[in-house]
């Protein structure tokens, strides 16, 4: 087992570890189904040291969606920042187009934790929903640089295409969703 005590540049602080191993048990195997003993046990740290970090299972599952939200963010303003308008579109839907398409893919993370926290006042769907919330906001702005008429009624339109690809890619052919997704935002675009 591994030291949860060691910070150097050869291993990852604890806090990283867990976090590393909640990102990868919570999108495989679901949030509810992992305790806190499976957590600590493959983070190789002590529930002392998980206590230390998250005050819960609930903290840790709140830290895991905002690092998640944190790396989608990443990738989109490098997007936006590169492109504008429809190209910035296109591109933002190629990179979820992009995620459909992973072997390991299983849905999207944050509409998984959704549908196991029901209630939409509980920490964890406000976490879900404050990520969607910006995402369309995006997808709002992206659209409106391309001067279409309605930009609200093409983000919402995109976040449905989105969600259901994110569905899709699961349960059907991840390539064909993808391409799917493509085509039908570029329709969107033109229609």
């Amino acid at each position: 087992m591994t030291s949860d005590t060691s910070d150097t540049s050869e291993t990852v602080h604890p806090r990283e570890r867990l976090l590393n191993v909640a990102a990868e048990l919570f999108y495989a195997k679901g949030i509810h189904t992992v305790g806190v003993e499976q957590l600590v046990k493959e983070a190789g740290v002590t529930r002392a040291t998980f206590y230390r970090h998250f005050s819960s299972k609930e903290g840790l599952v709140i830290a895991y969606l905002r690092e998640r939200d944190a790396r989608v963010k990443r990738a989109v303003e490098a997007i936006v920042h590169a492109h504008r308008g429809r190209e910035a579109l296109l591109e933002i839907i190629a990179m979820v187009a992009g995620s459909v398409e992973r072997p390991e893919f299983r849905g999207c993370g944050f509409l998984n934790a959704a549908a196991e926290y029901p209630d939409p006042r509980h920490p964890v769907r406000v976490c879900v929903a404050e990520h969607r919330s910006w995402f369309r906001g995006v997808l709002r702005e992206v659209v409106s640089q391309t001067g279409h008429p309605d930009p609200e009624r093409v983000a919402r339109a995109l976040m449905v295409l989105r969600d259901g690809a994110m569905s899709g890619g699961y349960l059907d052919d991840q390539h064909d969703v993808a391409r799917t997704l493509r085509e039908a935002a570029e329709s969107i675009l033109d229609a």
